[in-house]
């Protein structure tokens, strides 16, 4: 699991199961791994994560997502909290997404990034952009492109610091009605490109299994999802060869019936 200091962090348990490959995919956790995705969404939504990164108390992460169709768009908040007393960042913002055509759906957000270490910097935070679009091929293959920190918002005027800007480009493909592949590549201003592949299988479309690799660092990941009458249950981990394990867990909820088809 790679660890995006002073920068943009997936989020979610299927994000996590599947390398965070996540970047083409359409529910409520599109908030924090492409705002454009929310486009599509259908349902009003409210989700909760939780990830214990390493298995060390000092890189606990956790988030929430919350999102609703109106008469036009999609609008949508979020936050992340990582770290402990000696390192504490945060994000958190609101967000605008649009179906634009049947084929088409873009976002943009606005957020509050915070770092807090008291024996280097104290506390900084700044304001930073991101925006994303979905595009539908057709019914079964779809692709996203998000970029985060448009605005190369700085962490600190000394050595001109800055949050660095993050672009994904990734497709999601069903080969069948029970199976969906993956494919994404993130690059970084600061770090080397990474590839990610993934799969998803669902049983009926109640039980979920997933796993997935990324590389630069190497990684794997599983997990399992549950998907209830108004809830849906993940539950999975990744696994990196130094650091180790990252299990988490994720609880979504939809809170009111399938909004009309032309938002």
């Amino acid at each position: 699991m790679p660890l995006f200091a002073q920068n943009w962090q997936p989020m979610g348990t299927r994000s996590n199961s599947l390398a965070n490959s996540s970047v083409s995919i359409s529910d409520v956790w599109a908030y924090h791994n492409n705002p454009g995705a929310l486009g599509n969404l259908k349902k009003t939504s409210f989700g909760l994560s939780y990830e214990n990164r390493y298995l060390l108390k000092e890189t606990q992460f956790q988030g929430f997502c919350f999102a609703s169709p109106i008469k036009i768009g999609v609008i949508s908040v979020g936050g992340q909290f990582y770290g402990s007393d000696n390192l504490k960042t945060y994000r958190a913002g609101f967000g605008y997404s649009l179906k634009l055509t049947d084929y088409l759906a873009a976002g943009v957000q606005l957020n509050s990034l915070g770092i807090r270490l008291p024996s280097y910097y104290g506390s900084k935070n700044s304001i930073t952009a991101e925006i994303g679009i979905q595009a539908f091929i057709n019914e079964n293959w779809s692709i996203g492109f998000s970029t985060f920190n448009i605005t190369n918002s700085k962490l600190a005027s000394f050595q001109n610091e800055q949050f660095s800007t993050v672009m994904r480009l990734g497709t999601a493909y069903k080969i069948s009605k029970n199976v969906q592949l993956f494919l994404q590549a993130d690059k970084s201003i600061l770090h080397k490109i990474q590839f990610k592949t993934a799969f998803e299988y669902n049983s009926k479309e109640k039980f979920f299994f997933r796993g997935g690799i990324s590389t630069q660092p190497l990684f794997i990941s599983f997990g399992f999802g549950y998907h209830f009458k108004k809830m849906d249950l993940n539950l999975g981990s990744s696994y990196q060869q130094i650091l180790g394990w990252c299990p988490s867990f994720t609880l979504n909820f939809e809170l009111n019936k399938k909004q009309n088809e032309s938002n």
